[in-house]
């Protein structure tokens, strides 16, 4: 038995609204109809009217062209049903095509069909020329501008995702908002084409009503030329009129529209605010008042008005001297309460600063620190793939005057000093000893590289003597990304893989739904791309390493098997990032003998990976560096085997960061290779001599 679908009224009463509208058209109604109708078109047009009036932005009524197309079809359907109900009954009287009809018709214009046609001639010049045509050419300049905006729009947005500034959420909100808007002006471009058919096809009714009636009058009911003349015009013409007022107020309607300015208030709100400044109604008051002494002038009318400005110019400046409301009293602190923000920081990344620095970050002097930190996100975020989570900067009463700290995870990672009413000056290697410059001897805290702190007034002295002279906001910030660039698998939490997911999952569904929430949860990813991020491989193209993630889970769920299986098909990547694809990759091995007794040697009981021996870990070490320095104009790879990689991996990060650890079966099979050492300049290391457990915990701890 089939399900029965749900039935929705509401969908229905669209379609059953334009069937009327056809049915309007091709079938005679009731004359009581005919004004319920008209009342209701009125009542229509008012409410469109408000309702772009009470818009904060455009957007908000962002339903605006297609009102405005039912409302246009609405106004011609009663056209032509008040058409035939006036060629058919007018004979009969003026009250033939119902009452709204016929009050248009008498009691608007005194029942003088004359000036009824003419104040109608002057509402459709007023429609048509005047608010018509300047609405569609706003509409065509703003639909224009904001198509040519669009890409650049686009554009900002992803600045903003990376840079962190915004949410994936937030940025799929914009960017619909940003479709939705050139849309919007796209569509009031080609509406506002109908405001200007319906007021033409008023005028061409009018004059068919008034040819047809007359026509008819003489010929089918008898009626003199004056009598069909006067009956079926003033029916016309109040015809017209019922159709024109709400005509004019559409047309204002879309003018508001198309011309209002985004605010936080609607339109009355936003014109009443920018006219509350005294200074603009002292002039008026002023020239009223200066009007109102001229005799021929009508006194009695310009200096009441005068007086009211004025009175206006005196209420807006009292308001304006007035003293501000105090703010309310802040709820009494209670010693004894203890929220959970007084004692926890969520925020991963912390720069502590002086008092002397606090002035960087103060957005009256431009906030020049703040500026560099939202660009040192920007690069962590494109080298690591993720957006990095946002930074916090604070005041450190611990800190002396010039001194930071940059924290992670409540963690010190460096402290160091920086001047901000100095240059630092860093010696980078081309300074001649005789440089003649005088300033506070330093070390560059991110490269350690020598430097003095010297005046701003020094600084084209110091560039002429091969000097590097950066600001202190500078210095802080380069020091802040040095740090952070060794640390992105600590900066790597579950949000930023759950957004990195949800990214991916918009191109590749099934890649996603093959590996979460099954077989792997949230944590298990987080862990395998911390894993790879602390092996030094991006994010930045997160299908390859999923797509690999994917096919290993058909094999094994080991979590050391999967991290090796991605960095097998990530080998090409691995060897591009040291070794152009025209070049052969320099390759260390190691001596036969030498990487056996590594993998028969002690291993870690926690992880299982092999311990290296401390004199054998340094000789590896300084040969690594020794080959690299003498060739270092190519990158240099050192090739294992599988199970010594992560050992060794970690050893040279810290010895020797710049050489690229690969197993053997994560070197391509076509990458040309060409040896340049193999490393065994140690024997076998001895068997370890009988040690108590807390000098073979130094020992492995040491390695």
């Amino acid at each position: 038995m089939s399900a029965k679908l749900p039935f929705n009224a509401a969908a229905l009463a669209l379609p059953a609204g334009i069937l009327a509208l056809i049915a309007m058209m091709v079938l005679p109604i009731p004359t009581v109809m005919l004004d319920v109708f008209f009342v209701f078109n009125i009542a229509l047009s008012i409410g469109v009217l408000m309702a772009a009036l009470n818009a904060t932005k455009p957007l908000d009524f962002s339903a605006f062209p297609t009102v405005l197309l039912f409302a246009t079809l609405l106004r011609l359907a009663l056209n032509v049903a008040s058409t035939r109900i006036v060629l058919v009954n007018g004979h009969e009287g003026e009250g033939a095509a119902g009452q709204v009809i016929e009050s248009f018709g008498a009691f608007l214009v005194g029942g003088n069909f004359a000036v009824g046609l003419f104040v109608f001639i002057i509402l459709l010049i007023i429609n048509l020329v005047v608010i018509t045509k300047g609405a569609g050419r706003v509409s065509e300049v703003s639909a224009r501008f904001t198509l040519d905006a669009l890409p650049g729009k686009q554009m900002a947005i992803d600045a903003d995702i990376a840079a962190g500034l915004m949410t994936a959420e937030e940025a799929k909100a914009r960017r619909v908002e940003v479709s939705t808007e050139a849309d919007f002006y796209g569509s009031m471009d080609g509406a506002s084409k109908f405001v200007k058919g319906d007021a033409i096809a008023a005028m061409l009714i009018l004059a068919v009503n008034i040819i047809a009636g007359i026509g008819l009058g003489m010929i089918s009911y008898d009626m003199s030329a004056g009598e069909a003349a006067e009956t079926f015009i003033t029916l016309a013409v109040g015809d017209a009129l019922v159709a024109q007022v709400p005509a004019l107020l559409l047309s204002i309607a879309a003018a508001a529209i198309v011309t209002r300015v985004t605010d936080a208030s609607d339109l009355v709100g936003q014109i009443g605010r920018q006219f509350s400044s005294p200074a603009s109604w002292l002039p008026v008051a002023l020239v009223l008042g200066a009007i109102g002494m001229v005799p021929a002038m009508p006194q009695m009318v310009f200096l009441p008005a005068a007086a009211l400005a004025f009175w206006l110019y005196r209420t807006l400046r009292k308001k304006l001297d007035a003293p501000a409301a105090e703010p309310e009293e802040a709820a009494p602190h209670e010693p004894q309460k203890i929220a959970i923000s007084d004692v926890s920081d969520h925020t991963l990344v912390t720069l502590e600063m002086g008092y002397g620095l606090v002035h960087l970050v103060d957005e009256g002097k431009g906030a020049p620190l703040v500026t560099r930190i939202t660009g040192v996100r920007r690069q962590l975020s494109q080298a690591f793939g993720f957006v990095v989570p946002q930074f916090r900067i604070r005041d450190s009463l611990d800190l002396s005057a010039n001194a930071y700290r940059v924290m992670l995870g409540g963690v010190e990672l460096a402290r160091a000093e920086a001047r901000p009413d100095a240059l630092l000056a860093i010696d980078t290697g081309e300074v001649s000893r005789n440089h003649g410059l005088t300033g506070q001897p330093t070390t560059d805290p991110s490269f350690g590289c020598p430097a003095l702190w010297i005046a701003p007034a020094e600084r084209d002295h110091a560039v002429a003597e091969g000097f590097l002279t950066v600001a202190a906001d500078t210095v802080i910030a380069t020091h802040l990304n040095q740090l952070l660039q060794e640390r992105g698998s600590s900066l790597l939490g579950p949000e930023e893989v759950r957004s990195l997911l949800d990214a991916v999952k918009e191109r590749a569904p099934g890649l996603v739904e093959a590996i979460h929430p099954d077989p792997l949860s949230l944590a298990a990813i987080t862990r395998m791309l911390r894993a790879l991020l602390a092996d030094g491989i991006s994010l930045a193209h997160p299908v390859p390493i999923l797509s690999s993630l994917a096919l290993g889970l058909q094999v094994t769920k080991d979590f050391d098997t999967l991290l090796d299986h991605i960095r097998a098909d990530l080998g090409g990547w691995l060897v591009g990032q040291v070794c152009p694809p025209t070049q052969a990759l320099g390759v260390l091995t190691l001596d036969a003998e030498l990487e056996s007794a590594i993998l028969g040697g002690m291993r870690d009981p926690a992880t299982g990976q092999p311990v290296i021996e401390p004199d054998c870990a340094r000789m590896i070490g300084d040969a690594v560096t020794a080959h690299m320095a003498e060739h270092s104009a190519r990158g240099l790879a050192l090739i294992v085997q599988p199970p010594a990689r992560r050992a060794l991996a970690a050893l040279l990060r810290q010895r020797a960061p710049g050489c690229l650890v690969l197993s053997i079966t994560e070197l391509p099979p076509s990458q040309p290779v060409e040896v340049i050492a193999v490393i065994g300049g140690c024997t076998a290391p001895p068997a370890p001599p009988q040690l108590s457990d807390a000098s073979r915990q130094e020992e492995v701890l040491a390695a």
